[in-house]
């Protein structure tokens, strides 16, 4: 395999790409921060929590100033602290948990959608990300520090495990708790994390344990790890929390930890499109990343070979056992940089080479699929229209961590990642040396 090419500018213009989406999508009047750059989209609480982040490191890099990111900031912890909280059906929030989307403008519920517990933990991780780094004495970055404390030990953790022993996944007024509880590996861990480290309303310890029992270890390829089949679970908690050399029980007991098996699980990719059971358009050693994210569209076509072949709109898609219907994220595969540097900086630099359209000064297209006749008469297949908050939010973040582990730094620093880890029972490496 020939060297890759892709260089630090190249990284850079990746990144600042990434970090420009939350400039732009950001409404200044309070800080809410749009899913995705379709006109008239909500806001997505998540993709506010991974702005709040980019923030930090558009102000580290330059992109834009230390007293812009803190302005920008304010305005959002402050509208979250004021925003209604309560059990009537358009509020922002409840026992200091958020809806999953927001209207852009006034910061109510949207969609009838649910009381979301992971989304508020990735909030909730950004807002924790700011009160960390703005650490200087002023007025603004004194205020962002008591903001994020507040709207941190506001949460109610325990009442989102619904008596039971895992958290619930959501909550509506009226109708309750949803259904599911989050039980196998997933981006959960951060939810985990943070709830077991308030020091106001903590999970109970035993609910991490009850989390790990539902894991699901898998031999793939001959790889052995801790199986999720989207990419973005192998990534997301990763985002904030550096897993390297530290292992909770179940770990020990497999003698690696959360980095390395997101190292392995990113081989597996490779090696899916590598073998490419399913004859799609563009796979290879070099072209991957199959994960959750936008489609063509559910539709049946007959391609090439005569096979007929099921597409699909918004899906998780995973590997080696599906959904796959030929749609590839090139960001997913630039948020394993950490993991996998070469393989990754190789994947960056064939889709410049082989798939230019996947890239634009709006950053790295949610999407694209090679397979998908789009009818326009030509070879490209179908290109994403828009682009995702939860997509710019980890390239941005990842290249960071890639490059300087400024993220990492930064939550090892911060109490409630530190306890969390600890009463999940998180030992050796940083932890030793840490005082939070």
């Amino acid at each position: 395999m020939t060297e890759p090419s892709t260089g630090v500018e190249d990284l850079q213009r990746l990144q600042q790409d990434a970090v420009g989406y939350f400039l732009r999508a950001a409404n200044p009047d309070n800080g809410l921060i749009a899913d995705s750059s379709r006109e008239g989209s909500p806001c997505s609480i998540a993709a506010t929590g991974l702005g709040l982040a980019a923030w930090v490191v558009g102000a580290e890099r330059g992109f834009l100033s230390r007293g812009d990111a803190a302005l920008r900031t304010l305005t959002a912890l402050r509208f979250f602290r004021d925003s209604s909280q309560g059990e009537e059906p358009d509020a922002t929030g409840h026992r200091g948990f958020y809806y999953h989307f927001l209207d852009m403008k006034t910061g109510r519920r949207v969609w009838q959608c649910e009381l979301s517990m992971i989304d508020t933990a990735i909030l909730i991780a950004g807002v924790l990300t700011c009160g960390t780094y703005f650490s200087a004495a002023e007025d603004d970055e004194r205020e962002i520090r008591a903001l994020a404390r507040f709207l941190y030990e506001r949460i109610d953790w325990p009442w989102a495990a619904a008596n039971g022993p895992v958290v619930r996944m959501g909550w509506k007024p009226k109708a309750g708790f949803l259904s599911y509880g989050w039980e196998g590996y997933s981006e959960a861990m951060l939810l985990y994390i943070l709830g077991l480290g308030s020091p106001t309303h903590p999970l109970p310890a035993a609910s991490y344990g009850a989390w790990t029992g539902s894991y699901q270890w898998e031999n793939l390829y001959d790889i052995d790890f801790l199986f999720a089949a989207p990419l973005f679970i192998h990534q997301l908690s990763h985002v904030w929390i550096d897993l390297r050399g530290i292992q909770d029980e179940f770990m020990r007991e497999k003698r690696s930890d959360y980095f390395e098996n997101s190292r392995r699980a990113t081989a597996v990719q490779q090696q899916y499109a590598i073998r490419n059971p399913l004859w799609f358009k563009g796979y290879g050693e070099n072209c991957w990343g199959i994960t959750a994210g936008l489609g063509p569209g559910f539709a049946k076509q007959r391609c090439e070979g005569g096979i007929e072949r099921q597409f699909y709109g918004y899906v998780a898609r995973g590997v080696p056992f599906g959904p796959d219907d030929g749609t590839l994220a090139p960001w997913a595969a630039v948020a394993s940089l950490p993991f996998a540097p070469e393989i990754v900086l190789a994947a960056i630099q064939h889709f410049r080479d082989a798939h230019p359209e996947v890239l634009s000064a709006d950053g790295l297209l949610t999407s694209f699929n090679p397979t998908f006749d789009t009818g326009a008469g030509n070879h490209r297949g179908w290109l994403s229209p828009e682009h995702h908050g939860l997509d710019q939010g980890p390239v941005a973040l990842m290249i960071e961590n890639h490059s300087s582990g400024l993220l990492w730094r930064l939550m090892r620093e911060c109490p409630a990642i530190v306890t969390g880890l600890r009463r999940a029972g998180f030992r050796k490496g940083w932890l030793r040396a840490s005082n939070g």
